[in-house]
C-alpha cells in the first residue's frame, strides 16, 4: 500500500541526516547529520528547532536517564551533560572508522554500530556499552562481530516483549533477529534467523524502529521508501517517498503515532527538493517508548 500523506517536519538539506530519536522529557525529535557533524532538534509542538555542533562526525545523538545526551561519534561513545559539558565513556579512535546507527535497549544499555568511511567488509563493529562503566564498556556485542563481520553496523531495535533483538547490517541486506531476554554480557548472542531480506533492486535496508504491533519499519536507502515487516517477517506496508536515500525512522508526538524519517543528499547527482530534509508521516501507526541510555 502507498501512503501519500508524507508531510515536511523540517526543510533542510542535510548531507547524511540519521537517527531520529523521540525525547520524550523534552517533547522534541532529535537527528543528526553525520557529516556535518551536527545534532538537530525539532519541537512539533511549536516548530521550534535547534541545531549544534560536535567536534567529530556524530552518527547518533540519544536522551541520558539524568539529562543530557549519548552520542555515537568518530572515535567513540561520549556523553553530554544537561549543562552541555562533554566527556568521553569509551574511546576508541580507528584510523578512517566511525560511529554509525545507536539504540538503547531495554535495560539502558547502549549499543553502537561503526563503519568504516570506505565500508571495507569487516571493518565496521557493534558493541554493547553497559551503564555505569566509565572507560570499561561491556563488548558482549563483539559476539555478534566474531560470529558474522560487520562492516555497516546499522539499525538496531527490540520487539515490545524485548525477547527479540532486530539488526541491521546493511551489505547482508537482511533484518536479523537475535534473541535478547536470555542473552547476558560475555555470552554470544543466540541467532533466530534473518526476519527479511530485501530482494535486490529495492534498495538496502538501513535504520529500524519497531512499533506497538512488533511490527518492523525499515527504511530503504536507494529505494525510496520506508517498509513495514509483521513480526513473522510478511511485508505489510510499503510507503513511498519523493527521497532516493531515505536512511532511518522513529515514532514520536505526545502519542507516538507521527512517524519521522530522516533523509541523505551525499551521493545523490539529481537530489529532489526535499533531500537532506526531515520527513514525517502523520498518524503512521503506534509507537513504543524508548528507553533513555541509564549511563
Amino acid at each position: 500500500m502507498t501512503a501519500p500523506r508524507i508531510e515536511v517536519a523540517v526543510r533542510a538539506e542535510a548531507q547524511l541526516g540519521e537517527g531520529p530519536a523521540w525525547d520524550p522529557s523534552a517533547g522534541r525529535l532529535l537527528w543528526v547529520d553525520i557529516l556535518s557533524a551536527r545534532i538537530h532538534t525539532f519541537d512539533p509542538a511549536d516548530g521550534r528547532r535547534t541545531v549544534m555542533a560536535t567536534e567529530q562526525h556524530v552518527g547518533a545523538a540519544l536522551p541520558r536517564a539524568g539529562g543530557g545526551l549519548v552520542v555515537n561519534l568518530r572515535d567513540g561513545i561520549g556523553l553530554y551533560g544537561p549543562g552541555g559539558d562533554f566527556s568521553w565513556l569509551v574511546r576508541d579512535p580507528v584510523p578512517g572508522r566511525r560511529g554509525n546507527d545507536a539504540a538503547v535497549a531495554p535495560d539502558g544499555a547502549l549499543w553502537a554500530g561503526s563503519m568504516r568511511y570506505d565500508e571495507t567488509p569487516g571493518g565496521g563493529t557493534l558493541i554493547r556499552v553497559a551503564p555505569g562503566a566509565p572507560g570499561a564498556p561491556d563488548t558482549a556485542a563483539g559476539t555478534v562481530t566474531d560470529t558474522r563481520p560487520v562492516t555497516v553496523g546499522n539499525g538496531t531495535g527490540w520487539s515490545p516483549d524485548g525477547r527479540t533483538m532486530y539488526y541491521i547490517d546493511t551489505p547482508t541486506g537482511r533484518i536479523d533477529r537475535f534473541r535478547a531476554d536470555t542473552h547476558s554480557p560475555g555470552e554470544p548472542l543466540v541467532d533466530e534467523g534473518p526476519l527479511a531480506t530485501i530482494e535486490p533492486g529495492a534498495g538496502h535496508p538501513d535504520g529500524l524502529t519497531v512499533d506497538a504491533d512488533g511490527c518492523v519499519w525499515v527504511a530503504l536507502w536507494d529505494g525510496a521508501a520506508i517498509r513495514r515487516y509483521t513480526p513473522d517477517g510478511e511485508l505489510d506496508r510499503t510507503v513511498e517517498l519523493p527521497v532516493r536515500r531515505p536512511t532511518s525512522c522513529a515514532f514520536g508526538g505526545p502519542e507516538l503515532r507521527d512517524l519521522y524519517i530522516t533523509t541523505a543528499r551525499v551521493g545523490v547527482a539529481a537530489p529532489h527538493p526535499l533531500t537532506g530534509s526531515l520527513l514525517v508521516l502523520p498518524d503512521a501507526g503506534q509507537g513504543v517508548p524508548d528507553t533513555p541510555f541509564a549511563g
